[in-house]
């Protein structure tokens, strides 16, 4: 488990669950661009929206690599759609 947005760790997380504050379950990582200027994940919404949203790696709280899961310190309603 690692709590920060390490580049290693990042371009690995494709498929990963996305978690925001409450728990509530955005979808999964689609894309991981730590390289870019922004930094952030694309997440591909769960059915039957499947909205994209765009996530900023300083809203990462915890990388569970175990699990596959990316808990967020953001709700939901903070994030961009993409």
């Amino acid at each position: 488990m690692t709590s920060r947005a390490d580049p290693n760790v990042l371009r690995a997380v494709n498929g990963f669950l996305v978690a925001d504050a409450r728990g509530r379950v955005l979808g999964r990582v689609e894309q991981a661009a730590p390289e870019d200027g922004a930094g952030r994940l694309t997440v591909r919404g769960r059915f039957p929206l499947r909205r994209r949203h765009v996530v900023p790696l300083s809203a990462i709280d915890e990388i569970d690599t175990t699990s596959g899961v990316i808990a967020l310190r953001v709700e939901r309603d903070a994030l961009r759609a993409a």
